[in-house]
This record gives structure tokens, C-alpha cells and sequence, in this order.
């Protein structure tokens, strides 16, 4: 299959486009590198660099390329920002996701994977979410990836797209090849890593008196591997005349189960082989004491499962990657 990914030089999007080469797949990736990195990019894929929101680029690269499918996972991402800046997320994240559909029916392109979130549900009613709770998104963020589901969902029904969208919550880990390198960094487990060796600060913990069993919030995590082992099975389902994709398929994945911040401070330590440098805060305006999954639907209908869903293996892959990558990629220097 010839394959576009687009936000293929990003944490999630370079891992992704290894599973797809290792699988035998031909891959060309096109991310802007506003937040991907040219080094995460296996040489075995092609690399285009320009935004996915450029419509009439896109229809020459598609067509150029004979793409068959689409792997999205360009997005802007935190949650923070979204809220001050609503313009630049609907711009991207709608507007430019509409820009793709449209450059991909103009040339014919009608399989597309969309790597979703979880933040579409907002605070659940409860937990562990299944596809049937209802969207209620609390951030600009969730309200821009809820919208382009809504989109793929029209353009199936319109036009025929096949299309899955997958929603989860945090990403963890690396491959051997690449691993997590933003800035600004928000994420847990990297940032526990950074305080670890020195070149991050403390990490805040917000919140320890929450209804759980250590007071501190519980979240669902997926190793980053799986996520991509995900997306290649989503791809297959969209193959014509496979049922699954008849109508447009939204699918969670999780790990089965949550860890508590304090549970993932405590595995961090472990891995590291000494304390974390760490403050307890305050609460975070709408912090849920807990978010977590049901992959049931996964597994039936893609027979997806976590592999690697112990903080010892997401930690412990992350730790290494770090190790051998101090100070991120090349480019980065």
C-alpha cells in the first residue's frame, strides 16, 4: 500500500511510519517540522516539508505519489494553548483537516486513518469509557479533533471515505529508532525523565487528595509502538469492501487498565535508580480522578491489543531511548 502520513516526522508519527516500512508498506511522510524532527524519519521513507493544510500541494504530492491511504496524526496538540489561541486550532486542526479530505477526493484517495484522542469525551460520567459515551469535549483541542471525526463521518456518508478514527489518551515509550523530544514539553513520563538526569526542573504533581487510592489522578497509557501497531491494523480496515469501514468506525485504545501519578513517579525512580526531583500542587481546573479506556472494541474488530502496557516497559523504553539520545535529535543541537 502507498501510504501518506502526514505529521510523520512527530513522536507518534515516526513511530508509526516504522511499523508501516517494516511491514512492507511505501511510505512518503509530510510534516512542516514545526514539532517533528527530519531525524526521527526513517531514510526508507520519502519526506515533504510544507504544511497538510496546503490543498492544491497536496492534490500534485497525493497524485504524484499514487496514494492509496492517508495516516493523519498532524495536529496541534496542547490542550493549554488551544484554550489562548482557539483561531490557530481551528485553522489547523479543522480547516486544514478539510483541506486534506478535499485534496484527497479531488484526486480519489478514499482511505483514511485519523489519530484521534480521548479528549473528545471531556470529564466522562464514567469510567472506563467506551465508545457509546457521549462527546463532550472541555478544551479547544477536544473540540477540534471531535469536529474532524464529525467531518470523516459526512465525507463517508457523502462521498464513501473509509475511515477509522482512533482515540486514546497519553503516549509513552520509544522505539528503538526514536522517542519523544518536544518543547515545550508537557507530558508526564518525559519530563520525569528530564528532572531524573538533571536537564528538566522538578516536577509538579497537581493535585494528591484526589478519590483514589493514593490521592493523586489515574490515566490510561498506550507505549507509542502499539499505537503505531494500531494504526497499521486501522489501515487494513479500510480496505474497499471491508465491512468494518462500511460507515465511518471510531475506536478507543488504552492499556486495559490507569496508573496513578504517584505510580508512575514511583516506576520512573525505579528505572532511573533514584529520586525524582517532584512538588506536590495544587488541583488543575477540570482534572477527572480518573480516565481510562475500554479497547474492547479494538480487539474485536481490529484484534488490536496492548503489548506493552507495563510502566517497566514504557518507562524503561523511554529511559533508553534518552540514554542514547541526551539531547534529543541532531537537529536539535
Amino acid at each position: 500500500m502507498r501510504i501518506l502520513v502526514t505529521g510523520g516526522a512527530g513522536y507518534v508519527g515516526s513511530a508509526s511510519v516504522e511499523a508501516l516500512l517494516t511491514a512492507g508498506h511505501d511510505v512518503s511522510v509530510l510534516d512542516d517540522l514545526s514539532t517533528g524532527h527530519p531525524d526521527a524519519v526513517p531514510n526508507e521513507a520519502r519526506l515533504e516539508v510544507w504544511s497538510y493544510t496546503d490543498q492544491e500541494e497536496l492534490v500534485d504530492l497525493l497524485d504524484a505519489g499514487r496514494i492509496e491511504a492517508i495516516l493523519h496524526c498532524a495536529s496541534r496538540s496542547l490542550v493549554g494553548e488551544s484554550s489562548r489561541d482557539p483561531a490557530l486550532y481551528y485553522r489547523d486542526n479543522v480547516a486544514g483537516g478539510i483541506a486534506l479530505l478535499e485534496a484527497a477526493r479531488q484526486v480519489g484517495v478514499g482511505r483514511i486513518v485519523f489519530s484521534s484522542s480521548a479528549a473528545v469525551y471531556g470529564i466522562p460520567d464514567a469510567t472506563p469509557i467506551d465508545e457509546e459515551a457521549p462527546l463532550r469535549p472541555i478544551n479547544t483541542y477536544g473540540e477540534t479533533k471531535r469536529t474532524f471525526e464529525a467531518a470523516l463521518a459526512a465525507y463517508g456518508a457523502a462521498y464513501g471515505v473509509r475511515s477509522v478514527s482512533l482515540r486514546y489518551f497519553n503516549v509513552a515509550g520509544a522505539t528503538e529508532r526514536n522517542g519523544e523530544d518536544h518543547d515545550p514539553e508537557t507530558h508526564l513520563v518525559p519530563n520525569l525523565l528530564r528532572a531524573a538526569d538533571g536537564s528538566g526542573e522538578p516536577v509538579t504533581i497537581f493535585g494528591d487528595d484526589y478519590p483514589t487510592p493514593d490521592g493523586t489522578c489515574i490515566r490510561d497509557y498506550i507505549h507509542v509502538a502499539d499505537l503505531a501497531d494500531a494504526h497499521l491494523l486501522a489501515l487494513e480496515a479500510t480496505a474497499p469492501g471491508d465491512g468494518r469501514t462500511d460507515t465511518p468506525l471510531a475506536l478507543n485504545l488504552g492499556s486495559g487498565g490507569g496508573f496513578s501519578v504517584r505510580e508512575v513517579l514511583a516506576a520512573a525512580e525505579s528505572i532511573v535508580g533514584q529520586p525524582i526531583p517532584h512538588a506536590i500542587g495544587e488541583r488543575r481546573a477540570g482534572d477527572p480522578p480518573s480516565l481510562v479506556a475500554s479497547a474492547r472494541r479494538a480487539q474485536e474488530l481490529l484484534g488490536w491489543e496492548a503489548q506493552r502496557s507495563t510502566l517497566d516497559v514504557m518507562i524503561g523504553s523511554a529511559w533508553e531511548w534518552r540514554q542514547r539520545n541526551p539531547d534529543g535529535y541532531a537537529e536539535s543541537d
